[in-house]
């Protein structure tokens, strides 16, 4: 079965989607939804954001099946590797993933993660520590990080 539900977060409404007992997607809206159906799974998604937001977790514990490409799949595995208050850059990525010419796939891949936050897409960056393509808004992956080092001082500067 389907549920969705959302979450007030600091950066606007969070739309959570959950099908059986997983997360399938956490998308940014500026607008709440009318149709909502929660769950158990949804309910502790909220109470992980809220704790994340609010400084009191670095790390999320839910069950995850984000839709997508193998190769998509892959890269969010990667993505959730990157530690709390860390962030790589798109090349760093397409390294780790084991060919840096894929740099232009990954991160396209990494644009289409549909679970934001919980797979720290925010947290890859441009060459020169420029802050490129958020698809909730490059302002909203500024504040992410700068949450994540503001919770994290013994991280280096954010720019």
């Amino acid at each position: 079965m389907q549920y969705q539900t959302s979450f007030s977060s600091p950066l606007g409404f969070l739309i959570l989607k959950s099908e059986g007992q997983s997360v399938t997607e956490i998308t940014f809206s500026d607008n709440d939804i009318q149709d909502q159906s929660s769950c158990e799974l949804l309910e502790n998604c909220k109470e992980q954001l809220q704790n994340y937001f609010s400084g009191k977790t670095t790390s999320f514990d839910l069950p995850l099946s984000p839709e997508g490409t193998e190769f998509q799949q892959k890269v969010w595995a990667e993505l959730l590797q990157i530690p709390y208050g860390e962030r790589i850059t798109y090349m760093e990525l397409a390294v780790r993933l084991g060919d840096p010419k894929c740099i232009r796939a990954a991160g396209t891949a990494n644009g289409k993660n549909p679970i934001a936050i919980v797979i720290p897409c925010h947290r890859v960056i441009g060459a020169g520590n420029k802050l490129t393509g958020y698809a909730g808004g490059i302002w909203r992956k500024r504040l992410l990080l700068e949450l994540e080092m503001k919770h994290n001082p013994s991280k280096r500067t954010l720019f």
